[in-house]
């Protein structure tokens, strides 16, 4: 399986050596290899018979079930571009993504097709949306096709001319106080990283993998999916996340290894005990970040090994890792990836000393191992590659040994819930409230992991807010992961000569107590909800 060029080909590799071996399974379906490839072939059939083509974009707005699979696989073997869309953007996240990438094709599933419905006008080119759950949306009906008459009107496909230089996701990350940028990933990055971590974990074809990462995430669809797909093993894949059902689930699905956030390894210890704690045969819980502290109760409670040793970003995965049978450092990150060149340099791109802080810039030493740039920012990509270095806007140190240790971001971004939020995009919706005159957003400490938001707001001369108008407002037009938990009305934000906002003066004053605490006062709005 060594000379995979492209994702189509690590599936119809496997399907060709292994048709009736089981692959993967998805809210209560399973498929063998030979299904999925089958399926996929279906799906992109009926993609060109409506008018996809090699290089067509194709966004997702789904939760994880099996048609996001075929979906992702009939794009590969179409040559066709897939858009992973985040559920839970809405307003005006959503607008950017859809205008930034203009998809020929958007493939939603009923909760999708109403956030579309909503930016619909905003767009400088309406796409062909194909409805998963049906026909009726709130869309116009020229617009929607279903998922079920796609799939029936398959047409015969040639073979798609793609290699892995050729692009097959733009995945959108907001890294920065800038506009969430997509991500030009290739073929061959998506293989590269399957078969470094594949590796590197010592996955085994007998190995069931188990996850509830989300697919519109690369760690769901590069290092879960694409892992158990190139070593051969099974995959279960669970539609959302449930703490209190997991080492049940684990059990019931005879999981060997776990792959999810230390956020869902903080709520998983934070979940009653179960009989079904230690019945299970997971031997590996993979779990990035999580404290070394927290690795132990973790492997106290449910008794499997931890693995949290790996640093790495949309843009290039792994930089640093370890080996789960190698030499380990549990504190770091683990060793730079061995087709890197990793450095920590100072603001002039110099080599701090070891010990030092500084910020994390790579550079390949083999092709297919990073993202291409970003889709239709080349400006940015190229500030991104100051003096042949990718800055990746995190702060970090070496030690002695070699090992890296990521320590800070070094821009204004906040990580929350999972996800990253971008502070221009968040203050750009917030700001849309007819009493808000301003508002800068900043990252407080959290007492689970990651970061709280803090929103700083100035209203309309003359005007008054209440917690619950403000709530409600955020609950309308941001992402679940966006709102911001902490509320301060303030006369004036604290602005230097220039007019920029002194964020670092909002973060030193952090809670105060004029600040609201959404929490505290019971306006909380939960993973699941959509709308």
């Amino acid at each position: 399986m060594g000379n995979v060029r492209s994702v189509w080909e690590a599936l119809a590799t496997q399907a060709a050596m292994y048709p009736e071996r089981p692959f993967v399974e998805c809210g209560g379906v399973q498929l063998s290899f030979a299904d999925l490839a089958s399926r996929a072939e279906a799906v992109a059939g009926g993609l060109a018979s409506a008018g996809a083509e090699g290089g067509s974009r194709i966004a997702v707005i789904a939760t994880n079930r099996i048609e996001y699979l075929e979906l992702m696989f009939a794009c590969a073997r179409l040559g066709c571009v897939l858009v992973p869309i985040n559920i839970y953007l809405k307003g005006e996240f959503l607008r950017h993504q859809l205008a930034d990438s203009q998809p020929r094709f958007v493939v939603a599933d009923d909760a999708g097709c109403g956030a579309v419905a909503q930016v619909l006008d905003d767009l400088p080119v309406v796409p062909q949306v194909i409805a998963l759950d049906g026909a009726s949306s709130p869309l116009p009906a020229s617009l929607v096709t279903a998922y079920s008459e796609l799939k029936g009107n398959a047409a015969p496909l040639p073979p798609a001319p793609v290699g892995p230089a050729s692009l097959f996701s733009i995945m959108y990350t907001s890294g920065t106080t800038g506009w969430s940028k997509g991500c030009m990933l290739p073929h061959g990055y998506y293989v590269h990283v399957a078969d470094v971590l594949r590796e590197a974990w010592e996955i085994d074809a007998l190995d069931h993998l188990y996850t509830a990462l989300p697919l519109f995430h690369l760690a769901a669809q590069a290092m879960v999916l694409m892992v158990a797909l190139r070593q051969g093993a099974y995959l279960v894949l669970e539609p959302t996340f449930s703490a209190s059902d997991l080492s049940r689930r684990w059990t019931e699905s005879a999981a060997t290894v776990f792959l999810g956030t230390g956020a869902m390894g903080i709520a998983a210890l934070a979940a009653p005990e179960s009989e079904f704690d230690r019945a299970h045969r997971v031997r590996l819980a993979i779990l990035i970040p999580f404290s070394p502290n927290d690795q132990g109760r973790f492997r106290e409670r449910f008794g499997v090994s931890v693995y949290a040793e790996l640093y790495g970003q949309t843009e290039c995965v792994p930089i640093s890792f370890s080996r789960v049978s190698g030499q380990r450092n549990p504190l770091s990150a683990g060793r730079p990836a061995p087709y890197l060149e990793v450095a920590v340099v100072d603001d002039d791109d110099r080599p701090v000393a070891v010990g030092e802080v500084g910020e994390i810039v790579v550079r390949p030493r083999s092709p297919h191992v990073m993202f291409q740039g970003y889709w239709r920012r080349a400006e940015e990509t190229l500030h991104a590659w100051s003096n042949l270095w990718h800055h990746t806007g995190d702060y970090g140190r070496f030690d002695a040994e070699g090992y890296l240790y990521f320590v800070d971001r070094k821009k204004d971004a906040i990580r929350r819930r999972g996800e990253n939020v971008s502070s221009l995009e968040l203050e750009a919706a917030i700001v849309r409230h007819p009493k808000i005159r301003e508002v800068a957003v900043h990252a407080v400490p959290s007492e689970m992991t990651e970061d709280e938001i803090k929103a700083c707001i100035v209203l309309v001369p003359g005007e008054e807010a209440t917690p619950e108008e403000l709530f409600q407002f955020f609950k309308q037009a941001l992402p679940y992961y966006a709102i911001p938990r902490y509320v301060e009305i303030v006369p004036e934000l604290p602005k230097n000569a220039l007019g920029r906002v002194m964020k670092h003066l909002l973060r030193d004053r952090g809670v105060t107590s004029a600040t609201w605490d959404f929490q505290a006062m019971g306006l909380v709005v939960e993973k699941g909800e959509r709308r």
